[in-house]
This record gives structure tokens, C-alpha cells and sequence, in this order.
């Protein structure tokens, strides 16, 4: 059996776990077994019904279990792996999931792959996995000998399908909990406030590195976003470092990593840390003066110019195009 453990968010499930979800379900009919599910949180137990094709889930909740709790999360899902006796351990290769499952994995003496991106399966058995590894310029074959096989999944290395099939049954686990399970939390979340649609959201991202110059040139990217349909604009670590953006806008290792449908590199060189935060777009356009630029290696399309020139006339020609 394999069971995925998902993560929640505002009373929703994540993106990252409805892919980790897809995976499960695809896994599981090449190996010929059973999906199911463990939730665990605050008023969760209504997200239940909702994981379609899963066969069940099992429900850890505590109004004390708000937001992700380190060591009350991993004595949960520990107790819960040893009760299910699954497999394979799957869960998001996010910032939470990898955490839960290394804490997981230090408790039951396991190991674990995080940042897998593709299953070797043969003979109804999971021989090994593909996973990233140095901020993502590596892909590395393993194998794993400890079982079950713990495992986190790279984000955007499978695109989420819709929830489908009979709902699952739901099962209660009782998992007592202590003082010093909540040592470590989360007191409070500050959000900034952002305007616009979001990286991770946008179908077109528009990403500005160290060859715009100023924050004053950014202002065209912006333009240009405003004239496409879902677009948002962000920078390399040079831009923000340069306090030409807000840190939040990175793209790379160090800051968010996006999967538009179409990603265009204005002024970027293409280092291997940006790269690493946009590699799943679908298709990425590339401008810029330097013909030997790295991001000409990786990019579908390439314009070889000079930016200043070549941004504001592709805003001329969209606004000719739709009449504006």
C-alpha cells in the first residue's frame, strides 16, 4: 500500500499534494496496489471525502494542530506508518513535506529520497527513483533497501489530476500527544500583501535579471504583464539583491520555483541557482544582447538584441494587435 501524506493550507489541499496524490494513484496501478491517505490538522476531517480514488484515510485531528507542528506532526505520521504498515511512504518534496518525512525517518531509523522526479518499476516492484540533488543541476538514480520506502516528490515533476472515483472510507486515529510535541511551532504567520496574480499561480511569468539595470526598467516588464492574460513578474537573486525587486519576486534555489506555460528571461544570463526555479516551465523565451549567454542553452526561443529596444516594441506590437 502506498500512503501519501497531505499537506493543508487554509482548509484546502495544497497543489504540491494533489501532485504527490497523482503520483500515488499512478504508482500504485503499475505496482498493482492500494492508495490511501493520512490528513492531519484542525478541522480537517472534512477534506476526507474529498481525496476520490484513495481507498482510505486515516484523520489525526487537534485544535492544538493548527499550521504545521514539527514534532507532533512526525509522532503522528510515525505512529500511523507502524499502525498501516504501507510500502511506500509518499509525500510533497515541499518545505514541510521534506522536513516531515526527515523527522519521520530519524524516528523509525529509515531512509529517505526526497526531490524524486521519476519510479523504476518492474516486475510489480519499485526498484528505485530518480531525484534532483545540488540544487537541482543533478539527477541522480538510487536505490532504496530499508522499507518502506520513504519518499518526497520534486514539485511540478507531475501534473495534478482531478480527484476521481468512489470516496474513501475514513478512519479516526488516536495518537496521545504531549506538552513537549509542541516545543516547537508556529506562533504566528505574516503575510505580505501582494497585488496581482502570484508566480506560482501565473500561466506567463516574466523574469528580469542583472541586464535591465535599474528598478526603473522593470516598470516595461510590468507593462508587459499587464497586456498578457495571467502574467506576474519576477527577478533573479542579482535583481533583489540589488533591491530592484522584493525578495519575494526571486526565482531560483533561493526563492520560489515557478511552472508557467511560458517563462520569458529578460536579461538573465541563466546561472544554474535561477535556472534551477524555472525549470519546469513548458517553454521559456530568452532575451538578451550576449549571444553566448547560458540561458540560450536552456531557453525554446531566443531573441539576440538589446532589451531596451526589444521589450518596449514587443509592447508596441501587442497593443497594436488588440487595439489598444
Amino acid at each position: 500500500m502506498i500512503f501519501v501524506l497531505v499537506e493543508t493550507a487554509n482548509q484546502r489541499l495544497t497543489e504540491p499534494s494533489l501532485e504527490a496524490l497523482t503520483a500515488a494513484r499512478d504508482l500504485a496501478q503499475k505496482l498493482n496496489d492500494a492508495t490511501e491517505a493520512l490528513l492531519v490538522g484542525s478541522g480537517v476531517r472534512a477534506l476526507a471525502p474529498t481525496l476520490k480514488g484513495v481507498r482510505s484515510v486515516s484523520v489525526v485531528e487537534d485544535p492544538r494542530l493548527t499550521g504545521y507542528i514539527p514534532e507532533a506532526f512526525a509522532k503522528v505520521a510515525a505512529e500511523a506508518i507502524q499502525k498501516k504498515r504501507p510500502t511506500i511512504v509518499l509525500a510533497p518534496g515541499t518545505e514541510t513535506g521534506n522536513d516531515w518525512l526527515a523527522r519521520i525517518a530519524a524516528r523509525l531509523d529509515l531512509s529517505l529520497a526526497t526531490g524524486c522526479t521519476e519510479f523504476f518499476v518492474e516486475n510489480g516492484e519499485l526498484l528505485g527513483v530518480t531525484r534532483t540533488n545540488w540544487g537541482g543541476s543533478l539527477l541522480e538514480e538510487i536505490e532504496i533497501l530499508s522499507r518502506p520506502q520513504l519518499l518526497t516528490l520534486q514539485p511540478h515533476a507531475v501534473a495534478a489530476q482531478p480527484l476521481a472515483g468512489a470516496e474513501p472510507s475514513v478512519e479516526a486515529l488516536t495518537v496521545t500527544l504531549e506538552d513537549r510535541d509542541f516545543r516547537v511551532r508556529m506562533k504566528e504567520l505574516v503575510r505580505k500583501e501582494k497585488k496581482g496574480i502570484s508566480l506560482t499561480e501565473a500561466k506567463v511569468v516574466i523574469g528580469g535579471g542583472r541586464g535591465l539595470g535599474s528598478a526603473e526598467a522593470f516598470k516595461m516588464l510590468e507593462e508587459l504583464a499587464s497586456l498578457l492574460n495571467n502574467a506576474a513578474v519576477g527577478a533573479t537573486r542579482v535583481a533583489t539583491s540589488n533591491n530592484w525587486r522584493p525578495h519575494s519576486d526571486q526565482i531560483g534555489q533561493t526563492g520560489t520555483q515557478i511552472a508557467p506555460d511560458l517563462y520569458i528571461a529578460v536579461g538573465v544570463s541563466g546561472a544554474i541557482q535561477h535556472m534551477v526555479g524555472c525549470k519546469n516551465s513548458k517553454k521559456i523565451l530568452a532575451i538578451n544582447k550576449d549571444p553566448e549567454a547560458p540561458i540560450f542553452q536552456r531557453a525554446d526561443y531566443g531573441v539576440i538584441g538589446d532589451l531596451h529596444q526589444i521589450v518596449p516594441a514587443l509592447i508596441a506590437e501587442i497593443k497594436k494587435l488588440k487595439g489598444a
